[in-house]
């Protein structure tokens, strides 16, 4: 009505931003799938169901016979998780405290260093670790486990340290008010408040670290994985089938033990 305000729930420049803002995300998704498009061999993807529906008859039944050479690749890729984790966390756990602002030594010059390690050893991932350690150390089970450890140090020393930075301060006011040294305020004053978020980033990391380390041996670094490229290579479908069915279940069963571990943490 003439000389009454209508109440908008935004200005119409307000409203007109934000079509415009779909207007461009959707021109740029539109760009982006012809991109891909035009650089997608459809042929291939319209026979794929054809492709999959062969290579699941060959599959089928697997080389349950073949479980006997499963055993020992399942047992090193176990390995390469679990010491890899430990690992990790030798070099992870300073990190945190590095990187911590409470308990840095220094906020201007040592916690960046503490921090470019953590995001490098994130920003890589633990199959182009290996590829890297391949080539360097040779193939194997070391080269794993030291890639899944390089991978591993900046997702704890990330989660440990964002726990030391949310500790209750009350206790360690109380413990340096004693006099106590500053090794003596980690131990009696962080560390207690800290070990149920440690103990449950670890369990969290040595679950995916078992499924990372199932696809390490794709590129030699040992364990499950060799044996999965080495029946790929030959086509042994029966035996690929169930070198997935096995990995399919030690990762339900290392997620089931990871979930048991952290509900009786918490």
């Amino acid at each position: 009505m003439a000389g009454k305000h209508v109440w908008q729930r935004r200005t119409t420049t307000r409203q007109l931003l934000i079509w415009f803002g779909w207007l461009l995300l959707v021109a740029i998704f539109v760009a982006c799938w012809m991109y891909i498009s035009n650089r997608t061999e459809w042929f291939f993807v319209y026979d794929a169901p054809r492709i999959a529906g062969d290579i699941f008859s060959r599959a089928t039944p697997p080389r349950w016979s073949y479980i006997e050479k499963l055993w020992e690749p399942l047992w090193d890729t176990l390995n390469v998780a679990t010491i890899g984790t430990a690992l990790s966390l030798i070099f992870a756990i300073p990190v945190a405290f590095l990187a911590a602002k409470n308990t840095t030594p220094s906020v201007t010059f040592v916690r960046p260093i503490a921090l470019f390690l953590i995001v490098s050893s994130r920003s890589i991932n633990s199959l182009i670790w290996a590829l890297l350690l391949v080539a360097i150390i040779g193939p194997g089970i070391l080269a794993g486990t030291i890639a899944i450890a390089l991978r591993s140090i900046g997702f704890c020393a990330k989660l440990l340290y964002e726990a030391i930075e949310e500790i209750n301060t009350t206790q360690v006011e109380a413990i340096s008010a004693t006099g106590a040294r500053q090794s003596q305020v980690i131990s009696y004053g962080i560390l207690p408040q800290i070990m149920p978020a440690l103990a449950g980033i670890t369990v969290f990391r040595w679950d995916i670290n078992i499924r990372e380390s199932t696809v390490l041996g794709l590129v030699g670094a040992g364990g499950i994985g060799l044996q999965l490229q080495s029946s790929l290579n030959i086509l042994a479908w029966p035996q690929v089938a169930l070198i997935l069915l096995v990995i399919f279940i030690a990762v339900i069963v290392s997620e089931w033990i990871s979930a048991m571990v952290r509900k009786a943490i918490i």
